[in-house]
């Protein structure tokens, strides 16, 4: 597998950096129809910062590099993902653009009452470039993690993102989420959505993609025939659980899958940048395959029973023990609210026959 590790001359290296937008979300204080709802509650939202606040709660040391207004809300921004750990000092702030940001209903996103209103044209994310960003800091991880948001914001986005997945000596891991969002690329007027993130996808090392959003192709199989390059394909099946296609020294795949768990769900949003994170957290300490997916699963795992894109990490040696559970007993694991926090309550599951 790729060496996890670095040569930049940065003096201060962290384990996970990741560069993209992070907006301030509000979230409505009761269900309904936006045009009805009388009051929001503000939170942050950001594939990429998400990441690395999660690893960052888990005790990782984690870097988040975008680009912020210089108003209240990229304030706001910088101070509460600065909360979690994460160093926030390569942040740049824009004076002519503002910070984007977001409302969204508190229904599941998966249905069709979800709405989502994005206020991020020309926000100071989407001035992010090869020019106006800190490359020595985006580059200072022994892991980059971007995402195919950041592409879609603009032209000069997406080149800072084809420089960063360009494949040359001495850079670090980089792991890429697809995040295919169609909506995006809509009005991007930059290229077509999918056939640029398959490039993008190409020059990662880690790639992580959802079946439903790969390219209109059939199973995990496929997607690995159209993507050979990445040493490590993760493709996300939903309830069903992900499948890893590891590329080993004789150039052959070695193929794992891993069946997601059973959750009491709470709220439906950010279990894929949790999946993404958990599987980051047990790359970095070199562990197999197999509970590198279960890891992933176990902080999706909570995210889904915690309200909010964000939600407490178990303790590490909490999620190793589950983990490391042999097949029978992982199946029969069910995790409801407050799961991370009681450590006798899984275990008891676990136990049930």
């Amino acid at each position: 597998m790729t060496a996890i590790g670095r040569t930049s001359t940065a003096p201060d290296v962290v384990d996970v950096v990741a560069l993209g937008e992070s907006m301030v979300t509000f979230l409505p204080s009761r269900p309904g129809r936006l045009a009805d709802v009388p009051s929001f509650d503000r939170a942050i939202g950001g594939a990429e910062s998400n990441v690395v606040c999660v690893l960052a709660a888990a005790g990782h040391a984690t870097r988040w590099v975008g680009r912020v207004g210089a108003d209240g809300f990229g304030d706001h921004l910088v101070g509460a993902i600065g909360a979690y750990g994460v160093d926030v000092s390569a942040v740049r702030r824009d004076p002519a653009r503002p910070t984007g940001i977001y409302f969204r209903t508190a229904g599941d996103r998966a249905t069709d009452a979800h709405e989502v209103a994005y206020y991020r044209a020309g926000s100071a994310a989407s001035a992010m470039s090869v020019d106006t960003m800190d490359l020595a800091a985006i580059r200072s991880g022994r892991v980059l993690h971007l995402s195919g948001i950041t592409p879609a914001l603009s032209a000069d986005c997406l080149h800072l993102t084809r420089e960063l997945t360009a494949r040359r000596p001495g850079r670090p891991l980089v792991s890429f989420d697809v995040n295919h969002r169609p909506g995006l690329w809509r009005d991007a007027g930059h290229g077509h959505g999918p056939e640029v993130l398959l490039d993008l996808a190409r020059g990662a090392d880690l790639v992580f993609v959802g079946e439903d959003e790969a390219w209109g192709l059939g199973g995990p199989e496929a997607v690995r025939a159209a993507l050979p390059e990445p040493e490590l394909l993760v493709v996300k099946q939903g309830a069903r659980g992900a499948t890893a296609f590891h590329r080993t020294g004789t150039g052959a795949d070695e193929v794992t899958s891993v069946p997601a768990l059973t959750v009491d769900v709470v709220a439906a949003v950010g279990a894929g940048d949790a999946f993404a994170a958990g599987f980051l957290s047990a790359t970095l300490r070199e562990k197999p395959v197999r509970e590198r997916l279960r890891h992933g699963h176990l902080m999706a795992a909570a995210a889904l029973t915690a309200p909010g894109d964000l939600a407490t990490p178990p303790a590490r040696d909490h999620a190793d023990r589950l983990a490391a559970l042999d097949d029978t007993a992982w199946g029969r694991l069910r995790l409801g609210p407050g799961w991370t926090q009681d450590v006798r309550g899984a275990d008891e599951e676990v136990r049930t026959p």
